[in-house]
């Protein structure tokens, strides 16, 4: 009886724990490299596990595309002071990102951000400069 009991004790506890399966970011980036986009943000999606920005800006020919840059996700960003009311449709931000792997899906994981109109940003470690 007492072996059932800690089996059971055994079960309830990993059933309730949570599933941290992940993509490698390493098979997703080049986290080697770094890709600076400046354009108009379209969107932005605030969730977990990832939050993106969509941003419409020139790709390395100078066509303009919409780039999908992965963040943090919601309860990260948030511990950090980024809401859903942070970034609208519309501002005018400078990201610094790993790229993807493939160019032509116009990805990048998320260094640095900036917007230039009021001088938010987001990114730097204490002492860098981010342009």
């Amino acid at each position: 009886m007492k072996r059932l009991l800690v089996v059971l004790i055994a079960v309830a506890f990993v059933s309730g724990a949570q599933a941290y399966a992940h993509h490698s970011f390493a098979a997703t980036y080049f986290e080697d490299k770094t890709a600076k986009i400046e354009g108009k943000l379209v969107q932005f999606l605030f969730r977990n596990p990832h939050s993106f920005v969509h941003v419409e800006a020139p790709d390395e020919s100078g066509q303009m595309v919409r780039w999908a840059v992965e963040w943090g996700g919601a309860g990260q960003l948030g511990g950090q002071g980024v809401t859903r009311e942070t970034l609208k449709a519309g501002d005018v931000v400078t990201i610094t990102g790993n790229p993807g792997r493939n160019p032509a899906d116009h990805r990048l994981r998320m260094v640095s951000l900036r917007r230039k109109s009021d001088g938010f940003g987001w990114g730097a470690k204490p002492g860098e400069v981010v342009d």
